[in-house]
């Protein structure tokens, strides 16, 4: 097993905030490629989605309201939607057994769909459902798929978010069941998993593969701030008060262009494991603004990436490495 010693060092890849998703894949021939876009109907996942696609792949999108998957993609050849609710763990089994028996490979699966600070939520047997659905979810997912995955050439990239800068892992009470329910700090908890799942996937994969980037996408407006209220949001400084984004925010385009980047960009090879944000390596964070980003230690640390594969292994019963 190869361990991933990725430096958080920007690589200087040529792209940056501005870039779009058909920025980064101009040139990129993807035909004969399949990629699976967890939420790629809606925001950025519907760009990713949109793009793959462009550039020739086959983009399987997991949905929980597959008719509303099926409308946002009427008008975008070579996709497919299939039922997914990544809250439900017998709902995952089923998704990843039908591509298994189908017999087809997946090169690229972005791990996309979220929840945002919702009300407090319970899900499977408690669950906080940030925590379940942001990453015990995907976690269960990306287990499932791995007889699916190109042998040396797949790529996972988990969607975290800078909003990880809130919260490490919450290790004495992840699904806040003996300290009152924050959900800033049940979201952040879930983007610094999703930074460590990819972190420890990489390592336990080995040389086989699959090897796995975790992306901030950047500041966007998208339906995924569907439960902050508009007037919190502009208290925020996300918007003005006529619904306009604030500076250095993202369109979904822009939002997009970093997970299908890790997806697919060679310069990435021997980096696996790395957290990266527009269009490149993240380097460290150097403050506490997570419009300029970076990425915390705790969210890159090797040994907290090893315990959280094992509490959620422990958790889903599923460990596709053991």
């Amino acid at each position: 097993m190869t361990k991933s010693t990725t430096a958080q060092r920007p690589l200087g890849s040529g792209h940056d905030a501005r870039s779009t998703a058909d920025d980064v894949l101009r040139g990129v021939d993807l035909t004969g490629r399949t990629a699976v876009i967890t939420g790629g109907y809606s925001g950025l996942g519907l760009e990713a989605t949109r793009a793959l696609a462009r550039a020739g792949a086959h983009v399987i999108v997991p949905a929980r309201r597959p008719r509303q998957a099926a409308a946002a993609l009427s008008d975008t050849p070579g996709t497919e939607v299939v039922a997914l609710d990544l809250a439900d763990l017998d709902s995952v089994r089923a998704f990843a057994d039908g591509v298994l028996a189908s017999g087809r490979t997946v090169d690229v699966l972005i791990t996309n769909a979220g929840i945002m600070a919702c009300p407090e939520t319970r899900v499977g047997p408690g669950w906080e459902a940030h925590f379940a659905v942001n990453h015990l979810g995907h976690f269960a997912l990306v287990n499932r798929l791995v007889p699916a995955l190109t042998p040396g050439r797949a790529r996972v990239v988990p969607v975290a978010s800078s909003g990880h800068f809130l919260s490490d892992i919450r290790w004495d009470d992840p699904h806040f069941r003996d300290s009152p329910y924050d959900p800033w700090l049940a979201y952040a908890q879930s983007k610094t998993a999703n930074a460590l799942f990819a972190r420890h996937l990489d390592t336990v994969a080995g040389d086989r593969g699959p090897r796995a980037f975790a992306v901030h996408p950047g500041s966007i407006l998208t339906p995924l701030q569907r439960h902050v209220p508009r007037e919190e949001q502009i208290a925020q400084g996300w918007m003005d008060r006529d619904g306009r984004p604030a500076d250095g925010f993202k369109s979904p385009a822009q939002g997009a262009a970093t997970a299908v980047w890790a997806a697919t960009s060679p310069l990435l090879e021997g980096h696996g494991g790395a957290y990266c944000q527009d269009c490149d390596i993240a380097g460290p964070a150097t403050s506490d603004d997570m419009l300029i980003g970076g990425v915390k230690p705790w969210a890159v640390d090797p040994a907290a990436a090893a315990r959280l594969w094992e509490l959620s292994a422990d958790l889903t019963g599923l460990d596709a490495f053991a």
